[in-house]
């Protein structure tokens, strides 16, 4: 079993499942205690035509995926600041047209060729070495800000209202944490997919809850979650041959019902 580690592609896999894991505990976390699931869906979904626009003016993927998220975040953050009530609206609207405006440029393209589906369910083998950096780069940039602005963050993810008497900027924050969440989505676009993102999110901090009493203690073990789970999906995908991202989502299904089982127990 371990030859496997002596091919490249294995190791950029291996280095690209725990740098995605990191991002993934991080955000995850903030996602599900601000209760923003959903809207971090929307963003994932939407990236997409910012994926079909790189692909149609030979920029990189990642590149063209994380300005699209960027802004999309934005622009969901600002339309449901003072209107959470329309949210769904809003987010349904921006994944359809982040997604239309992907497929239109994609049909665009002259003589395209890449499979897209690596790209809406994942592909953690094919990672290259610049996508490693890119990962690399977006890690660095989510744990850098995360731990600057940690205590307003807690705050305002705990008590918003609060936070705001206390003279916490919690608009600012909340479109600070929809950024850094449609960094995660693209950081983990190459592991899970565009569709799977939102599980690989949600499962492992759904776990850490039952594990930790603190934020920073549930960010901690929501990364190694999601490091057993993509790594070990990585290795089912390996040896059965069948694609990584599902792979990975299903791995963190089962060891997560066997561990809610065994608590109960």
């Amino acid at each position: 079993m371990l030859e496997i580690l002596e091919y490249s592609f294995i190791q950029n896999a291996l280095i690209a499942g725990i740098l995605i894991s990191i991002a993934a505990g991080i955000m995850g976390s903030l996602v599900v205690v601000n209760k923003i699931t959903f809207l971090t869906g929307g963003i994932a979904h939407s990236s997409y035509g910012g994926i079909g626009i790189a692909i149609y003016l030979g920029l990189p993927v990642l590149l063209g995926a994380t300005v699209f998220a960027v802004i999309t975040a934005v622009i969901i953050a600002i339309l449901t600041l003072n209107n959470r009530n329309r949210a769904d609206a809003i987010i349904g609207m921006m994944w359809a047209f982040g997604m239309a405006v992907g497929i239109i440029f994609v049909d665009l393209t002259p003589g395209y060729n890449v499979d897209l589906m690596s790209y809406l369910f994942g592909s953690i083998i094919a990672v290259s070495s610049d996508d490693i950096f890119y990962m690399g780069i977006l890690d660095v940039v989510i744990v850098s800000i995360v731990v600057f602005f940690y205590k307003e963050i807690l705050a305002v993810s705990y008590d918003s209202q609060f936070a705001k008497l206390r003279g916490v900027n919690t608009e600012f924050f909340y479109i600070l944490i929809l950024v850094l969440a449609s960094l995660c989505v693209v950081a983990a676009i190459k592991a899970v997919g565009l569709i799977l993102v939102i599980a690989l999110l949600t499962i492992p901090t759904y776990l850490a809850e039952a594990f930790s009493t603190k934020l920073s203690q549930m960010m901690i073990i929501s990364s190694i979650f999601a490091c057993i789970f993509t790594l070990s999906g990585l290795v089912i995908s390996y040896i059965y041959d069948i694609s990584s991202g599902a792979s990975i989502i299903i791995s963190a299904v089962v060891i997560l019902t066997l561990v809610k089982l065994i608590k109960r127990k």
